[in-house]
């Protein structure tokens, strides 16, 4: 009888702390978080927004303060194929003497280990460097622009006081002087430091969108016309969702990477243009607004361009037309006369 008793006893015993185990499992399980709850952020914790860089609209791990870099590219035949102008965020292309254009490549994503040739300075360059607080880098000017340049207050590098340094600018044996400097941009952080140029910069970002679906007419190949010899064209890549560009009817190759330039967006905007010495230098009016066309996605848009805080930028109705994220060139021609056309897989017409 004891026996029956004390085996009931250590039953009763073994069953309550089982219901014990068991309850508190039940109790750990309810308070410990699912894993979908363990990713979201708490009530008191806010997601921080992707880091965007300012002047492709990409997103990135990196740190976006890195300053502007801007350097004078020269676009002579006897330059190209040019080095780091496929890794520009933004390219401008502006006339410069007779009807030979030069551009103004603008790095802040990416910055290629050579850039070149680099070729004289003009103000209408450097007032556009100066919209993006950019370091603007060149090889000579005449003496006035370069009292210009210093009185302006840009931040600025001139070649010719660092020519063959080997440390800020280089000389090639494979060119003729003067389509043979090249930036160094390995030097740069020296130089910044030594000039007392801040190496960081808070940018304006261009406005950006991928979501907006562009309405406009088709352009699978639109040509700017400077002269005879001396013409653009981009040709919409559909796959790539890019226009390829070329130059007097050869693709514009990068010389570094070897590979065609291409882009997302193409702002072509029409300008007074005016000769102003016998050297066939010019004014350009950057700032009156005018006539453009924006290509995105195989379509033109026809826009009103603005000058912005020292940008030019594309409007439809007094708003900004956003870009696409990725690349952008700019060309800049002379209001009179039209130098565009584009062509629409078997239809053609002037976009003047």
């Amino acid at each position: 009888m004891r026996k029956l008793l004390w085996f009931s006893l250590v039953l009763l015993f073994s069953v309550l702390a089982a219901c014990s185990n068991n309850e508190s499992k039940s109790n750990e399980a309810a308070e410990e978080p699912s894993q979908e709850e363990k990713e979201e952020p708490s009530q008191g914790e806010k997601e921080e927004p992707p880091r965007v860089y300012p002047l492709t609209g990409e997103e990135t791990d990196e740190d976006i303060d890195q300053r502007v870099v801007s350097v004078m590219v020269n676009n002579h035949s006897q330059a190209r194929p040019q080095s780091g102008l496929s890794q520009a965020d933004v390219v401008y292309e502006f006339l410069a003497e007779g009807q030979i254009t030069r551009f103004l490549a603008l790095y802040q994503s990416d910055l290629p280990e050579n850039v070149g040739p680099v070729r004289s300075a003009r103000p209408y360059f450097y007032e556009t460097a100066e919209g993006y607080d950019a370091l603007y880098t060149y090889h000579g000017a005449a003496d006035f622009i370069n009292d210009d340049i210093e009185e302006s207050g840009i931040d600025y590098a001139d070649g010719a006081h660092y020519d063959n340094d080997r440390e800020l600018f280089k000389r090639t044996s494979d060119r003729q002087a003067p389509h043979n400097s090249y930036l160094i941009t390995n030097g740069l952080e020296q130089l910044l430091q030594s000039k007392g140029y801040k190496m960081e910069k808070e940018i304006e970002p261009l406005p950006f969108s991928d979501e907006a679906d562009v309405e406009g007419t088709p352009a699978g190949q639109v040509t700017v016309t400077y002269d005879e010899n001396e013409t653009v064209t981009y040709t919409y890549d559909e796959d790539k969702e890019q226009y390829l560009r070329e130059s007097d009817g050869e693709p514009t190759i990068d010389a570094e990477t070897n590979e065609q330039v291409a882009l997302e967006n193409v702002l072509i905007v029409q300008t007074s243009h005016e000769v102003i010495d016998d050297a066939g230098r010019r004014e350009i009016d950057l700032n009156s607004g005018g006539k453009g066309y924006l290509l995105q996605k195989g379509e033109q848009l026809d826009v009103e361009w603005k000058n912005t805080d020292g940008r030019i930028l594309p409007y439809q109705n007094d708003e900004p037309v956003p870009f696409k994220p990725g690349q952008t060139w700019v060309n800049v021609v002379p209001d009179e006369p039209g130098m565009v056309s584009v062509n629409e897989k078997g239809g053609e017409a002037n976009a003047d």
